[in-house]
């Protein structure tokens, strides 16, 4: 079990999440930090529209998907979608070591960083303006 500590900054939304999910099924502990910085890409208007629909999904009734509008928490619900069962098993035990964080915790001063570069001209949305604006 080692431990793999990313830099969300750039990031594609879904391609960290598979790598986060497949490297928790594995065993490791896996630590996302600046996820306001992870970037969705296609148009800003279609994936606002897209969020806001699951929002209000859940309308004021006690039922319903409970869709939090945190970054941080974003990326953690999606990375557990892939997960084979979050609830029991193997799923629950990876779904235990993957840690989502807004900014670089403290305690984290002298671990391994994996950064990726942000792909050039592409239409995309921070996770941070998309928390902001649903």
């Amino acid at each position: 079990m080692k431990k793999i500590v990313i830099d969300g900054e750039g990031l594609i939304f879904g391609r960290i999440c598979s790598f986060a999910a497949k490297n928790a099924l594995e065993g490791n502990e896996v630590i996302i930090f600046n996820s306001g910085k992870v970037i969705i890409t296609g148009s800003k208007k279609d994936i606002i529209y897209k969020y806001d629909r699951l929002k209000k999904k859940g309308g004021f009734s006690q039922k319903g998907p409970r869709i939090s509008r945190a970054s941080d928490k974003i990326l953690k619900r999606t990375i557990r979608g892939m997960l084979p069962d979050f609830r029991r098993g193997q799923g629950k035990e990876a779904f235990k070591r993957i840690k989502c964080y807004q900014d670089l915790p403290k305690n984290m001063g002298n671990e391994k960083i994996i950064s990726i570069n942000m792909p050039k001209k592409l239409k995309f949305i921070e996770l941070k303006e998309l928390s902001d604006r649903i």
